[in-house]
């Protein structure tokens, strides 16, 4: 590991989120040297990748970093494939669709195809939920269970912090290809995912079906047709079989 690319890749991931840091809170946060960060701030700063607000001097990403999100949305062909077929899961179920690739033991959402009612919705591109915590993270991590190096911190009270639990719930997950989250992660949303392979039979992502608490449980239909999206995406993207042989 190049020492210095490492150290610069933490300041970008302390300020996600759209934080606003000053120096030395961004020094705390990696422990480091004020005198190493600020180097390497100010590198960040001549690309682009951090920004400095003129009245307050701190630092927040910068512009550049959008670009290199969009280059990776436009080229993910996960992305690709679930857009052919995202709308109309959303009509056939009523529910939101969301497309989300694993970060270490995150989520970040790649996809979403709003509920089909016709409210006012915001975009959920871009979002980060912790993997324990969503339905989109355990049918990710029933597959690569050792992206959870850490301690489960709690969202809700009903977040599963128990590192035994979680684990009976991704011996299940690894069975069906299906997960599931209550309140989890927000207060009064649920889901359903389902895992999508790749041609080396991993995981290449996941697609949730999203609904208020007051439509839980999905009736057997909707989950079926998450199924046969995930079954199909997963074709699409090479994989033999869905979900793959344990």
């Amino acid at each position: 590991m190049i020492q210095a690319v490492d150290r610069a890749l933490r300041i970008l991931a302390v300020l996600g989120g759209g934080r606003r840091m000053s120096l030395g809170e961004i020094s705390t946060a990696i422990d480091l040297a004020p005198s190493t960060v600020h180097g390497l701030v100010r590198t960040l700063l001549a690309h682009g990748m951090v920004q400095q607000e003129a009245d307050s001097g701190r630092y927040r990403l910068g512009p550049a970093t959008l670009r290199l999100g969009n280059v990776y949305l436009d080229t993910l062909e996960l992305r690709s494939r679930v857009a052919i077929w995202a709308e109309g899961l959303a009509r056939r179920t009523g529910c939101a669709v969301r497309t989300a690739v694993l970060l270490r033991d995150e989520v970040v959402v790649v996809a979403h195809e709003p509920r089909p009612d016709g409210t006012r919705q915001m975009p959920e591109v871009g979002i980060v939920i912790p993997a324990h915590a969503s339905a989109l993270g355990k049918a990710l991590l029933a597959f690569s269970p050792e992206a959870l190096t850490g301690p489960l911190r709690s969202m809700t009270g009903d977040t599963i912090i128990d590192p035994a639990t979680l684990a009976e719930q991704l011996v299940e997950v690894r069975a069906t290809g299906i997960a599931s989250e209550v309140e989890e992660a927000i207060l009064g949303e649920c889901a359903l995912a389902a895992t999508v392979f790749d041609t080396t039979e991993q995981p290449a992502g996941a697609i949730s079906l999203v609904v208020p608490a007051g439509r839980w449980p999905l009736p057997p239909e909707a989950v079926d047709a998450l199924r046969d999206t995930a079954r199909t995406v997963s074709r699409e993207l090479g994989a033999p079989v869905w979900p793959p042989r344990t």
